[in-house]
């Protein structure tokens, strides 16, 4: 589990952080295909347009339209991705846990750990060539269930959250032996 950075200003006195992670870089790959399906396009575009158009006038204009389609397509199918995995962090403190999102516009989610009732997971055979998975936190409010998709080293993950709940209900009950 690679150390994400949360800005400390979302943590408390006293608060320690047990897991910090973001989405598994696979979510990228449609990007990256993107990308290179853009540039192979404007490429070509621009090699027909340079050898089949004899007005410079005709060429510029098409060049320009080219360009402006390919900045929508990059902005939209490559960009937006990149930021919206690079700003999105998952973090387990010994106190909750907390989702933020967002660059410009910011999102959050924030559950204490006492309300949250289970940590699973999930691997499918793609997430398991990636070495990721869904982590499932379940608690006790009306959603019930939270899934974070493409956790990377989920089962790790599920299990150092799982040893903090454990740890948690133990010191909050020390006559407790769990059976």
């Amino acid at each position: 589990m690679a150390p994400v950075a949360l800005n400390p200003k979302y943590l408390n006195p006293g608060e320690r952080v047990i897991v910090s992670t973001r989405t598994h870089w696979k979510v990228l790959i449609m990007a990256f295909l993107t990308m290179l399906v853009v540039v192979f396009l404007v490429s070509f575009i621009a090699a027909q347009v340079n050898s089949k158009v004899s007005d410079d006038a005709t060429a510029t204009t098409l060049g320009v339209v080219t360009g402006v389609v390919a900045v929508i397509v990059l902005v939209w199918w490559v960009i937006k991705p990149l930021v919206a995995w690079w700003t999105t962090t998952y973090t387990f403190t010994d106190r909750r846990f907390i989702q933020r999102s967002g660059f410009i516009a910011h999102e959050g989610r924030t559950i204490p750990l006492n309300r949250i009732s289970g940590v699973d997971f999930e691997i499918g055979y793609i997430d398991r060539l990636f070495g990721c998975g869904t982590l499932v936190v379940t608690d006790a409010s009306e959603q019930g269930t939270v899934p974070l998709h493409d956790i990377p080293d989920v089962e790790q993950v599920q299990m150092v959250v799982a040893q903090q709940l454990h740890d948690m209900i133990r010191h909050d009950h020390p006559s407790d032996d769990g059976t």
